[in-house]
Formats: C-alpha cells, sequence, structure tokens
C-alpha cells in the first residue's frame, strides 16, 4: 500500500527519515508552513524559510524517492507580532502560486486573540483570491472553541467546506468537522494530540469518508512513519483495506489534489533517484558518500 503523510514538517527531519518513510511506503509528504521553535523576529527569516519549502526541501525529498509539496501561510502563533505579521502577509503572494504549494496554511487559532482572528481572515481572503485549499491548525488550548470558530468564520468569509481542512482533530471536534463538511484531519502525534490506537476507534466509529490521518512529525518528540504504523494497526484491528486507503493515502490526494498541482502521476510516473543532481550547486551528498542512481525502470510504483 501507498501512503501520503498530509502534514510533516519534514525541514525538521533527517535524510534517515526520508529513507526510512520512502521504505515503510510514503511516497508524498505535504509540509506546512509553520512556527519553528521560536519566534522570527526579520521578514527576511520568513522568505528564507519559504524559499526552502518551495526549493531545497523538495529537491532533498526528491533526492530520496518522495515527491514533496508544501502550504503557505503565516502561522497563528507568530500572527501575534503584528508588526512582522503585516511584513509577512505581503510575502505569501508571491509564494502561493509557485509549484508544488497546495494551500493556505496552516492558519487559524492559537490563543485566539484578535489579532490572529485578523491575520486569518485575511488569509482566508487570499485562498479564495488564488482558489487554494486551507489547512486549519486548530488550537491546543480549548480546542473545541477555537474549531467551531474556525468554521464559523471561514464560512462568514464564504469558503466552501470541501476546500478546507480542520487538522489536529480529536473525539471531541470530529463529529461537528464531518457534519459540516469539512475534511477532518488527525495527527498521530506520541504522547498528545491523537494516538493510532484512538484513531482505529474513529475510523470504526466514523467510517473514512474525508477522514485524513497524518503525523505532523517536526523537531518535538514525534514520528515520521505515524501514517504507514496507523495503517497497520487498522489493518491488524479489522478496519477495511479500503478504508485504510482511503485515510492514509486517498482523501488527502483528493483534498489537495484540489489545488492543480497534485497528481498521483506524481509519484507513479516519477524519475528515479539520481543524488548526483545538485540544486543551486548543492548536493545531499557529502565528501565521500556514494550517489544513488536508479536506472529508468527502478521507481515507477505499478498503479
Amino acid at each position: 500500500m501507498m501512503y501520503i503523510d498530509p502534514h510533516i514538517h519534514v525541514t525538521s527531519r533527517t535524510t534517515d527519515d526520508y529513507e526510512a518513510m520512502q521504505k515503510a511506503g510514503i511516497v508524498a509528504v505535504i509540509e506546512p508552513a509553520f512556527w519553528l521553535g521560536q519566534p522570527r523576529t526579520k521578514v527576511g527569516s520568513f522568505q528564507d524559510y519559504f524559499s526552502s519549502l518551495v526549493g531545497w526541501e523538495r529537491f532533498r525529498a526528491k533526492q530520496f524517492g518522495i515527491v514533496h509539496y508544501c502550504t503557505i501561510g503565516l502561522n497563528s502563533k507568530e500572527a501575534n507580532n503584528e508588526a512582522l505579521a503585516e511584513e509577512v502577509m505581503e510575502l505569501l503572494p508571491l509564494y502561493v502560486g509557485k509549484e508544488g504549494v497546495v494551500a493556505i496554511g496552516e492558519i487559524g487559532y492559537d490563543d485566539q486573540t484578535a489579532a490572529e482572528d485578523r491575520f486569518y481572515r485575511l488569509q482566508l481572503e487570499l485562498a479564495k483570491e488564488v482558489d487554494l485549499p486551507v489547512m486549519i491548525h486548530t488550537p491546543h488550548r480549548d480546542k473545541k472553541k477555537g474549531t467551531v470558530r474556525s468554521m464559523d468564520v471561514s464560512e462568514e468569509h464564504g469558503l466552501d467546506p470541501k476546500m478546507v481542512i480542520v487538522d489536529h482533530n480529536n473525539e471531541e471536534t470530529v463529529k461537528e468537522v464531518l457534519d459540516r463538511g469539512y475534511w477532518a484531519a488527525f495527527t498521530i502525534y506520541p504522547h498528545t494530540k491523537m494516538g493510532s490506537e484512538r484513531m482505529v476507534e474513529i475510523v470504526r466509529k466514523y467510517g473514512p469518508e474525508r477522514i485524513i490521518v497524518d503525523s505532523a512529525a517536526d523537531w518535538g518528540i514525534s514520528d515520521p512513519l505515524a501514517v504507514p504504523k496507523t495503517a497497520a494497526l487498522m489493518k491488524e484491528k479489522g478496519i477495511p483495506e479500503a478504508h485504510i486507503e482511503m485515510t492514509c493515502y486517498g482523501n488527502a490526494l483528493t483534498a489537495y489534489g484540489q489545488s492543480g498541482q497534485m497528481e498521483e502521476k506524481d509519484w507513479l510516473e516519477k524519475e528515479p533517484i539520481d543524488q548526483t543532481k545538485k540544486h543551486g550547486g548543492n548536493t545531499v551528498l557529502r565528501g565521500g558518500q556514494k550517489p544513488r542512481v536508479d536506472n529508468d525502470s527502478s521507481n515507477i510504483i505499478e498503479n
């Protein structure tokens, strides 16, 4: 079975992770723009970060056999630095039309402040303008309130729920998200958010429609193999294979494919790995490391 991890911060991961992900069946990833762990203080740091998402990281993933996409947006936590956020908003239109950008995100609420609300609304309008899906980050605190508010505001701005992926769901939020027609994504993150066992029971209870499994693996204690591991547990627990395929692959492709930037042929017909290639004169290898160069047929995935 092939897998997509539609929310993973691979900029924070090692090449060993990429190799393990490919071996486990992950064919594509989506990397949302997010908070880096400490506040950025200059707009140039955002510019360099966005450039890396559409440039170096897309190249690096390809060098290990994975197709990389990203979402571009001002995250809710850093929206509270309003002067800097204003400058970042001027940057966003320069990046949202780049190759491989599949959504505006991850955006929404953190502490649910007035500043977060303002910049969330501005980015919803940007998504409408460029006809891209939206990835919503639901808050860790007062999650249900923030999730409902995220959807309410989205609807105030006239977004079609089918164009909005609400992430970081749990048992408290899933029913309303699905009932209102949104995509419901779940982060399988150790010790917090959503565990694999709980995910199995959600799929058993609600079925596979519009449910998406992701890892959100980042610089914290997290697992870049959370999607295939959850899929394996689903199979062990008797979840039908068609439901596993939808929640761990097909639904993400359908939701983010609405961008026009993501198609199955991107990995079914991808070029073979050639680690002799460079990006901006740079390589994933270091001195003395032997490049991997696959033949033309070794990387073709049977549909």
